[in-house]
């Protein structure tokens, strides 16, 4: 491989890279289906392709198939600050907390506002489960560590430096519109990392974070934070 290109660094960047891509071609398809396709099942492709890349490079994930799990004071934390999160999530979206557009809505209903379950089964799939586990791989696991130094598995999450958090989650934050919202988690799961020194924290954390937004938009149709 090039210079400085590993498959642990291929590992956590390309399923982060096709996510992207995915969102990006579902925000273009035409949302009467004049393409022949629901944009919405494209969300349900991108969880097949992305958890497939997932799957494919698991072996790579050492961290999480050898790394320590949360003891319950950490996972009970990690839960905590997961639903902080989600609080202030859905608070902090004034208009001047709120960067751009989203690149691609998502409202599980049809013509007569009834709810469609299965899209809503995949989308909180996708948002719960894949999420998380792919961004934690690529923000915390491989771009804060690379600030540090470039052979990021040499890094210690726990001895990460500040400008480590800081750059990554500034780079995180330009990936969502809620760029306050997205500043307080990014800061909060770069905490947990560095706190607990396992990556499971931060994914379970995140993965609380969407869960309780997923049933939350889906009880009051704020369809607009999905």
């Amino acid at each position: 491989m090039p210079f400085g290109i590993t498959r642990p660094l291929l590992a956590r960047v390309i399923p982060f890279v096709l996510f992207m891509v995915l969102l990006a071609i579902r925000g273009q398809v035409p949302q009467d289906g004049s393409w022949g396709i629901d944009p919405r099942w494209v969300y349900g492709i991108t969880v097949l392709i992305v958890g497939a890349s997932l799957a494919y490079f698991w072996r790579d994930y050492e961290e999480l198939r050898h790394g320590a799990f949360p003891r319950l004071p950490g996972l009970l934390l990690a839960v905590a600050i997961g639903l902080v999160v989600f609080v202030l999530w859905i608070n902090l979206d004034q208009p001047w907390m709120t960067l751009g557009e989203p690149a691609a809505g998502f409202k599980p209903v049809d013509e007569a506002g009834k709810l469609q379950w299965p899209l809503i089964a995949v989308r909180l799939l996708g948002a719960a489960a894949l999420v998380p586990l792919m961004e934690e791989l690529f923000w915390r696991s491989f771009l804060m560590r690379w600030v540090d130094n470039p052979q990021f598995q040499q890094v210690d999450p726990r001895r990460t430096s500040a400008k480590a958090v800081l750059l990554s989650t500034g780079v995180f934050t330009l990936a969502h519109t809620l760029w306050l919202a997205a500043i307080i988690a990014g800061l909060a799961y770069a905490w947990l990392y560095r706190q607990t020194g396992s990556l499971w924290a931060p994914i379970i954390s995140h993965a609380v974070t969407n869960f309780a937004l997923g049933v939350w938009v889906v009880w009051t149709g704020n369809w607009v934070f999905w």
